[in-house]
């Protein structure tokens, strides 16, 4: 995605696929977040078995906060939360990549419009 966010060509050709490009990547994040809500669910399904469990086990001995405590550090709900982690830091990354297309279209914009205004000597 990186690749796509450098100006190489013609600008044109560039401008042009840029909507496209943009829909893409959104709907690619679109997905992150879906993706990233299950697994919140699946997460929050984890910690109410855990705290169930270690209400239900220990009876009167734990406080309620004392089974929160022990179901936050449940493997199951760990290694979800793990996961959980992974797909939030992709979802950034992906957010990144998003604000990158907003400043190239910026950039390109700016380009264009020096070009109107006859500086047409510019490099990039």
């Amino acid at each position: 995605a990186r690749e796509e966010l450098q100006i190489k060509g013609r600008i044109e050709v560039i401008q042009k696929k840029l909507p496209g490009m943009a829909e893409y990547r959104f709907n690619q994040l679109q997905e992150l977040e879906a993706i990233l809500k299950y697994l919140n669910l699946k997460l929050d399904k984890a910690k109410g078995k855990a705290y169930r469990h270690y209400m239900e086990k220990y009876d009167r001995s734990l406080s309620s906060r004392d089974a929160d405590k022990y179901a936050d550090s449940d493997d199951e709900v760990i290694e979800i939360a793990l996961l959980v982690n992974q797909v939030a830091l992709l979802r950034n990354k992906f957010l990144g990549v998003s604000k990158g297309i907003e400043y190239l279209h910026y950039q390109l914009t700016s380009i264009v419009r020096l070009r109107v205004a006859g500086i047409e000597d510019a490099t990039l």
